[in-house]
């Protein structure tokens, strides 16, 4: 309380609401405490609205894109069908599903690619922007509203699920990967979080995106991004934008390679399967050796036997006997889930379909197949084909490749190859057929 001398309230006592203890004690909780809360703390010249709205736009088209191929890797593993699923309860995020075609043959080579090397060429770009609005992450009062609340929580799903992504996706690439259970329902789960969070917020955000990228300049504090008081600069923002974008250009070109190929392969220096494996009929890429999954020399030698089986019929074929049967020859990749892959390379052996009807199947027709293998341990032991795949002219059991015998380590004595379809259901080592049973 004090004195009021004004001409109109001479001698009164008025109300001074910063003497209520309850009211200062509230304005000390609107000052921010020490540290990367003080407005003052991040002073890169760099930070602003422009800057981060270019970042922005160039996540605005490659998100979606690595989305959509990731949506399609999913799709081509056939999820519906027997054993080929980890993903429980995916419910309706399955909502999309549909037989994967055996047409064009690269298909799963060409998405799978694409999905890969922009996810990795992304990563600066993602740091980058990150790294601009990281002032954001420390507003003061944590909490204004409700409002205010949930978007946070919003951005906590945004931010917690792109590294969550991107993270587990580049430590299966690099086969590293780290995390506790499976990686596809983590990555597939961890996809579905992150995009619904990236959704919410381009809808509230691309206004401010587009105001800043029509400008010609700087517009100021607009967003709350630029310092209010700027170190020296050491870097434009031009330049800054220029580092980001030679680093997705080095990640690209040593990257890219293992799934282009031809020349190309040999610069794949931080991919785990880009480099050259080597001469020969069986010189190409390899994913797993028998040593890697359990299985012992003797189980690859003359006392291997191919069971097949359709309607609780069986036939039992030593590899001399497949071979006698009528061969077929087909020339086509092996692309994986790691974003690698192999020319065509030119198999032959039995089809797929011609293996059904000799015990009476009608493969091709209404039914697909399940495969199984020697394998003993490690994932996809079996894969399950659809009758598309098993109906194409080009699904073999192969014998041999590029006029060789198979090698232990690309699936002798026998293994099965399909087009478009992903490199771990051209299971090696097969051990016994059973059409009709997916």
């Amino acid at each position: 309380m004090q004195q009021d001398d004004t001409p109109s309230g001479r001698g009164a006592t008025r109300y001074d609401p910063k003497g209520v203890p309850g009211t200062r004690l509230r304005e000390r909780l609107r000052e921010p405490p020490p540290g990367p809360a003080r407005p003052g703390f991040w002073r890169s010249p760099v930070r602003g609205v422009r800057f981060t709205s270019v970042l922005g736009a160039v996540l605005l088209v490659g998100v979606p894109v690595l989305f959509v191929t990731g949506l399609l890797s999913y799709a081509a593993y056939n999820p519906d069908l027997r054993g080929n699923d980890t993903t429980p309860d995916r419910g309706w995020l399955g909502f999309y599903l549909f037989a994967w075609p055996t047409d064009p043959h690269w298909l799963y080579r060409l998405t799978q690619g694409v999905h890969v090397t922009l996810g990795i060429v992304l990563v600066p770009v993602l740091l980058a922007k990150l790294w601009s609005v990281v002032p954001k992450l420390f507003v003061w009062p944590p909490l204004r509203s409700a409002a205010h609340a949930l978007e946070r929580l919003s951005l906590l799903f945004l931010v917690g699920g792109v590294l969550f992504v991107f993270a587990t996706g580049i430590l299966n690439v690099q086969l590293e990967y780290i995390f506790p259970g499976s990686f596809y329902p983590l990555h597939f789960y961890g996809s579905w979080v992150f995009i619904a969070a990236f959704v919410v917020h381009i809808a509230t955000r691309v206004p401010v995106m587009v105001r800043a990228l029509r400008g010609r300049r700087h517009t100021g504090d607009e967003d709350g991004l630029a310092s209010p008081a700027p170190a020296a600069p050491t870097i434009s923002r031009r330049g800054a934008l220029g580092v980001v974008g030679a680093g997705s250009l080095l990640l690209f070109v040593t990257t890219a390679g293992q799934s282009i190929g031809g020349s190309l392969r040999g610069t794949a220096l931080f991919a785990p399967h880009g480099q050259d494996p080597g001469p020969g009929p069986n010189g190409f890429q390899v994913n797993k050796t028998p040593a890697a999954v359990g299985i012992r020399p003797e189980e690859l030698g003359d006392d291997w036997r191919l069971v097949v089986r359709a309607g609780g019929r069986e036939r039992v074929f030593t590899r001399a006997q497949l071979l006698a049967l009528p061969q077929d020859e087909a020339a086509l990749p092996i692309a994986c889930v790691e974003g690698w892959s192999t020319g065509d390379q030119l198999w032959s052996g039995v089809r797929l379909a011609r293996l059904g009807a000799l015990v009476g199947g009608t493969a091709g027709e209404d039914e697909g197949v399940f495969v199984e293998s020697v394998q003993s341990r490690g994932a996809f032991r079996s894969a399950a084909l659809r009758d598309n795949q098993v109906g194409d002219r080009r699904s073999l059991l192969a014998l041999r490749v590029n006029g060789a015998d198979l090698s232990p380590d690309h699936g002798y004595p026998a293994r099965v190859i399909v087009p478009a379809a992903p490199g771990v259901h051209n299971t090696k080592w097969v051990t016994r057929l059973t059409f009709g049973a997916v």
